[in-house]
């Protein structure tokens, strides 16, 4: 017959050696990631600053090109209305 003792008593042994190799398995996935960030190939500072720029242009030009929607579409509901 299974007590509920061994059963709760074999969970807790399994859990103990779960959680036993824990800080190990986060140490060793630092350790990898940063090896991978090593292996990165990182923009230079006027690269990142050039995209930069190109990324507020198109936002600022979509932007424009919204709000010149909005205007329009308000107007057209207005005289409808």
């Amino acid at each position: 017959m299974i007590l509920i003792r061994d059963i709760i008593s074999g969970m807790l042994f399994k859990f103990v050696i779960n959680i036993s190799g824990f800080p190990n398995k986060i140490i060793t996935f630092l350790k990898e990631a940063m090896l991978e960030l090593k292996k990165v190939n990182w923009p230079t500072r006027q690269e990142t600053l050039r995209y930069t720029l190109i990324v507020i242009g198109i936002s600022v030009a979509v932007a424009i090109f919204l709000g010149g929607l909005d205007v329009i579409f308000s107007r057209l509901l207005e005289k409808l209305l």
